[in-house]
């Protein structure tokens, strides 16, 4: 396992690429974030993780949704508790600082220790949220009007940024940021990925499994290519069904674990069979 001093290097149960780790690491050096793009089921999100554990440090979840506002990272003025607490209850409502909720990135400046900080699915707030967020990020500082007090970060966050694409990201927020992009595992990483997870899974079990996981993304039309979680409950399934490597190689035991919408299924089966695959009838 990693250390701060050592630097980032993966964890016991994240596989990491070379290029992946080097910037991770200028990353940290910098003190930038780094926006991490890449398919579904590529790890993006597990990443943070991983380099929380691998630098003993604690990981802060910012989960971001279509309605999220910048603000809400920074904090946020209670008014309705106030409002609450003057007409029904006995209690001085003159300080206003207890009205005053931190949100993830508040949290992560004011805190005693450098933290990681994990901005999940950006993309997914409106296309200003980005911008709204520029200063703050690049000076690691913010204003809290009620209290006309700036909270300054005590340490600079290692911030992780996690896109689908589902938008494109603003020019002005990318130049503050660094950029990485993961591709999807090929089989020889996509053997290392399952057998941190699953180590005592039967060798000729994944690599038949494997040959037919690829064989299925590399079909046209998929409208959800199957991922790396997938596979992995896939083997899992395959594993604790007893499935015989001979079946695996003429049929797709469990395909609801890998094709998850009914087109798919229909295109997957039109597809094998038109090529002369598994005779499917539909019945998944």
């Amino acid at each position: 396992m990693a250390n701060a001093t050592q630097g980032y290097r993966g964890s016991d149960d994240y596989i990491a690429s070379k290029p992946l780790m080097e910037i991770v690491n200028v990353s940290v050096a910098l003190g930038k974030p780094l926006v991490v793009k890449g398919e579904p089921g590529t790890g993006k999100t597990l990443l943070a993780h991983s380099i929380s554990r691998a630098l003993n440090k604690k990981l802060l979840i910012w989960n971001i949704k279509s309605t999220t506002k910048a603000k809400d990272g920074l904090y946020v003025y209670d008014t309705v508790q106030r409002l609450n607490d003057a007409r029904f209850k006995d209690k001085d409502i003159s300080d206003i600082r207890q009205y005053i909720k931190l949100g993830r990135l508040g949290q992560s400046f004011k805190s005693e220790e450098q933290l990681v900080l994990l901005i999940d699915e950006i993309d997914k707030a409106d296309i200003e949220f980005p911008n709204d967020l520029l200063n703050e990020l690049d000076e690691m500082s913010f204003h809290i009007h009620e209290l006309d007090e700036e909270v300054v970060a005590r340490h600079r966050p290692i911030v992780i940024i996690t896109s689908n694409s589902e938008k494109e990201l603003p020019d002005a927020f990318l130049r503050r940021c660094l950029f990485y992009y993961i591709e999807f595992p090929d089989d020889e990483m996509m053997d290392r990925i399952v057998k941190v997870h699953y180590p005592d899974i039967e060798n000729k079990l994944v690599k038949e499994a494997l040959k037919k996981f690829y064989w299925i993304r590399e079909m046209d039309g998929l409208r959800k290519k199957p991922s790396t979680s997938e596979l992995l409950d896939w083997i899992k399934a395959l594993s604790l069904g007893g499935i015989h490597l001979e079946k695996i190689g003429s049929e797709i035991p469990f395909l609801g674990t890998l094709l998850k919408n009914e087109q798919d299924t229909d295109r997957f089966i039109k597809l094998s069979n038109a090529q002369g695959g598994f005779g499917f009838k539909r019945r998944f």
